[in-house]
């Protein structure tokens, strides 16, 4: 299903309808020339006006849309357009355990061995990468960012030093860009940077929030401040009511298919409609999470009750939305009937080789991996169980299971899934043949060390939850792996194919 391109109110030029439309100052001007004159300049002079005193209203302000004004806001500005570079105020830093002994090694060369990260209350350090492992320099790793945070008192780290056993860890989380909604982080209106590229996951809550490098991480823990250059906007308006087997993982993947990889270089993707409304977070985390994989500077959807009630025990600290403008300019529009989209896969090795699941039935597989910061959320694995239990049947191949974060591996063992008498996830798998769920954590999605959980250590074909599918991204250089939603990755683990999830969601 291709997507339909609108034509916006904007300045910019839309290379889609191959337009070019710029903004006058004086667009009365033109319509007064008659066409009768060819070949002539045409020029029309105001009327000659009494001198009037200066305005007291204040500036005339141009439309927004919800990115301008986040990054105007944190940036002490009334009005920003695309292509502004503006020192930004950072209200949430976030890093991990591969790249924050770089950024703090950055950070003590440049401010001094001595020197204090300018608020030890928004700086949050979430090991989650190669946390399970043997390997002496990814332990070494955690160890740095432990002391780093005993010596600035830093109030959110989500420390781990059993590795045997995940649990007596209270205050360990697992997966970054979960924990950190799960934890409370996230808030509209605010921005958030990340040592990683899926930190846009975030924008889910209406905030601008990215990946940035070590070099930027540690000039902002010294600051507070960042250097943006603020992209223009696609927005994205998916309307139609979702069909029962599809999921966020499938609206993202034909958005990336119809765009490309390089379809949203360095521009802010705003999701919008009435589909995207009705989808729950985690949902709209999945939606935002994979916009890197366009190219994406940020994702973001705009904040309503959805967002507010997840809300509601998780922060105390006030926030305020905001909402592009009615005439805000955008780069350019895409409109979708989700009502008539099917179950999708990205081929291999490229999250924009988009494919029905149902042309690729005759690919066969060697595993299904299931988890990750884009499919390893409560809800995705309520959606795999709903395939298993709607099968009553048990899996062909190797099936990982590899939750998020240390509430999602509670949730699996707790919450029953719906239409199941009271089972949960966690008997499910295990009555279709999955593998034990393994301990919280990003697991195999970006390789890590040979000792890593389900990390792929020989060539195989692999459907996977996860968001990237180059060559050697889960392990192995010559795997093959296959982007895909919950319900296709679990429909796949059944019968050993690529396997649309229709045939056992009736």
């Amino acid at each position: 299903m291709a997507a339909s391109i609108a034509p916006t109110s904007t300045s910019f030029i839309n290379k889609e309808l191959d337009l070019s439309a710029f903004s006058l100052s004086r667009p009365l001007s033109l319509q007064r020339c008659k066409r009768t004159i060819p070949k002539k300049i045409c020029s029309v002079m105001a009327p000659q006006q009494s001198e009037r005193s200066p305005a007291t209203t204040g500036s005339v302000k141009t439309a927004m849309t919800m990115t301008e004004k986040i990054l105007a806001r944190a940036s002490e500005k009334t009005q920003l357009s695309p292509g502004d570079n503006v020192w930004v105020n950072v209200d949430v830093l976030m890093t991990h355990d591969v790249c924050g002994p770089g950024s703090i090694g950055i950070f003590k060369k440049e401010f001094g061995q001595n020197a204090k990260v300018w608020d030890r209350e928004k700086v949050v350090i979430i090991p989650d990468h190669y946390i399970f492992t043997s390997d002496e320099r990814a332990n070494r790793n955690v160890d740095i960012l432990r002391d780093f945070c005993t010596e600035q008192n830093i109030k959110y780290f989500y420390d781990i030093k059993d590795l045997s056993n995940f649990k007596v860890n209270p205050d360990y989380k697992g997966v970054c860009h979960i924990a950190l909604a799960q934890e409370g982080h996230c808030r509209p209106g605010e921005v958030l940077l990340g040592t990683d590229s899926h930190t846009c996951t975030a924008g889910a809550f209406g905030q601008f929030a990215t990946g940035i490098g070590n070099t930027d991480a540690g000039f902002v823990l010294g600051t507070g401040k960042l250097l943006l250059k603020v992209p223009p906007t696609l927005r994205f308006v998916m309307d139609g009511e979702m069909p029962d087997y599809l999921l966020a993982k499938d609206l993202i993947l034909q958005i990336i298919g119809e765009i490309s990889v390089a379809g949203a270089t360095y521009k802010a993707m705003e999701f919008v409609g009435t589909t995207v409304e009705s989808l729950s977070m985690e949902e709209r985390m999945t939606l935002c999470n994979m916009v890197v994989e366009a190219g994406g500077k940020n994702g973001v959807v705009p904040a309503d009750s959805t967002t507010y009630k997840y809300l509601e025990d998780k922060t105390s600290t006030p926030y305020v939305p905001v909402y592009s403008d009615e005439k805000a300019r955008f780069l350019s529009e895409y409109r979708f009937d989700i009502s008539k989209l099917e179950p999708l896969v990205a081929k291999p090795h490229s999250p924009d080789n988009r494919a029905l699941a149902r042309e690729c039935k005759d690919v066969k597989i060697d595993r299904v991996y299931i988890g990750s910061c884009t499919g390893g959320k409560t809800e995705d694995f309520l959606a795999a169980a709903k395939v298993f239990l709607a099968s009553g049947k048990k899996v062909k191949v190797p099936t990982f299971l590899v939750p998020a974060t240390q509430k999602v591996w509670m949730d699996l063992y707790s919450l029953p899934v719906p239409g199941s008498g009271g089972k949960t996830c966690s008997q499910i798998f295990e009555e279709a043949g999955c593998d034990t769920p393994a301990s919280p954590s990003c697991g195999a999605c970006l390789g890590g060390p040979k000792d890593t959980y389900a990390r792929m250590n020989v060539p195989q074909v692999c459907v996977s939850t996860t968001n990237r599918n180059f060559p050697g991204r889960m392990g192995h250089k010559e795997g093959q792996i296959y982007l895909a939603s919950p319900y296709t990755a679990a429909a796949s683990a059944l019968t050993g194919y690529v396997t649309d999830p229709r045939e056992f969601l009736h």
